[in-house]
């Protein structure tokens, strides 16, 4: 990358959106030193406009960022930092800086508790109590919440609707989790179907 940081008086604008979801955490900026370290360290380091000096967000909070890419945009003067937060990112507690009304990519939070339920199990979880019945009862119940769904379109009100409709991709996810697929393999899957 040849990231120009003569345009912005030796700082560009970083990006950072959480690799998972997408969801867009916080802008920062970073001059060479900064983005070098980032590079070395694998964890975002910004410079701090206030404190006038590198600042590796987590320094204080524990709450790192840990890259997984980095992108420019087309000018070279603008960083997209896809990364994994230990934690709320903003220094308010939240999960993000920008206070946007939900979270839109919720749906790919929830196949990383999925996940998480899969990989450190919890006693009384539906997640688990669900995985122990195998994948028939899983596939069982995707079926189930399919002709739910399709009941309370036709013959319910809309939050009945929308209750079915959430049980059935809920169901699915857990599905796809025990099969071994990811949302990320049905976007690219749908993205090129679109072509």
């Amino acid at each position: 990358m040849k990231i120009d940081f003569n345009k912005g008086n030796g700082l560009v604008p970083a990006i950072i959106q959480d690799n998972k979801t997408l969801e867009v955490l916080m802008l920062g900026y970073m001059n060479e030193e900064a983005y070098q370290k980032t590079l070395s360290e694998n964890r975002v380091t910004f410079f701090s406009r206030t404190k006038n000096r590198l600042w590796t967000k987590g320094e204080e909070s524990g709450n790192f960022l840990t890259v997984t890419s980095i992108s420019e945009d087309c000018d070279h003067d603008t960083l997209l930092i896809k990364v994994e937060a230990a934690g709320p990112t903003c220094h308010t507690g939240s999960r993000s800086c920008f206070n946007t009304e939900y979270n839109q990519n919720f749906i790919f939070e929830l196949e990383n508790i999925i996940a998480d339920r899969y990989e450190n199990p919890v006693e009384n979880s539906y997640i688990n109590k669900l995985r122990g019945k195998g994948l028939n009862k899983i596939a069982q119940k995707v079926g189930e919440e399919g002709v739910e769904t399709v009941i309370a379109a036709l013959n319910e009100t809309e939050g009945d609707f929308i209750n079915e409709s959430s049980d059935l991709v809920f169901h699915l996810l857990v599905l796809m989790k025990e099969k071994g697929i990811s949302l990320e393999t049905i976007a690219k899957n749908l993205a090129g179907r679109h072509r």
